[in-house]
């Protein structure tokens, strides 16, 4: 049977911490990688994993690239702090490392997305999945400052169960996390975007709503859908506004 390594990043996570690890208690070691939380996750995390270690955090695929070879065994299961590894996948994870194919180096996983205490069926969340079981020395995240994803050297497999997902704590916290994640995108997409117009600024923030609302069929998520939709769009708008600011010397 194959060896697993967890690996959980945090960083004032004392909500999560208890809880993302009890649901990885399967995983043959657990390892938390802090960024120097100062409200007691580390505290607890002492308690709970097999190792935790700190590192001062510059952004996701940063830490996650710096954690994965701290890790002692080849398999990873990466879980981030408000996320839940459910029993089903457990299960069907455990299940895999006995006997883990030689040929598939990664696999990608479903979530069960919930926001604002309701579990979130449409809006664009619905099909959501991440690649978060893969073999350490075949895999590293793609270096971007806001949704980078592994690149695999390898088959990527699918698992049939899902992890149980809630990234909302309060409204505007996940705000004040969505005005963070722009200014990091305004950054990344200095790179790729020529001059800033109207179509960046108008079009692109209302096609954002449009596609989350209606066309991905947000209006059946009710209010928790129409939040979607606009916080998307709005999104859309403040990473151009930064990217206006950025260029000149004003972010």
């Amino acid at each position: 049977m194959a060896k697993l390594s967890a690996i959980i990043p945090t960083g004032n996570e004392l909500h999560n911490i208890e809880g993302v690890i009890k649901s990885v208690s399967f995983a043959d070691e657990i390892i938390v990688v802090d960024s120097f939380s100062n409200d007691g996750t580390f505290e607890i995390a002492k308690q709970l994993a097999t190792k935790v270690i700190r590192r001062k955090y510059e952004y996701s695929a940063s830490q996650k690239n710096w954690a994965i070879p701290q890790a002692n065994y080849e398999w990873i299961l990466l879980v981030d702090a408000d996320e839940r590894v459910t029993s089903e996948l457990e299960n069907e994870i455990k299940l895999l490392m006995q006997n883990p194919p030689n040929d598939i180096a990664a696999y990608w996983i479903g979530r069960n997305n919930h926001f604002m205490g309701q579990k979130v069926n449409f809006s664009g969340w619905k099909n959501d999945s991440v690649i978060r079981l893969f073999k350490r020395d075949l895999c590293a995240y793609e270096d971007r400052l806001v949704h980078s994803e592994i690149l695999v050297n390898g088959k990527i497999g699918k698992l049939k169960n899902k992890f149980y997902h809630n990234t909302y704590v309060t409204f505007d916290k996940y705000i004040e996390k969505m005005n963070r994640y722009a200014t990091w995108q305004s950054i990344d997409y200095d790179k790729k975007t020529g001059q800033l117009t109207p179509y960046h600024f108008i079009l692109k923030p209302f096609w954002g709503f449009f596609k989350h609302y209606i066309l991905q069929s947000g209006f059946r998520d009710g209010v928790v859908g129409l939040a979607i939709g606009y916080i998307q769009g709005y999104v859309i708008l403040i990473r151009y506004i930064k990217l206006w600011l950025l260029r000149k010397n004003r972010l």
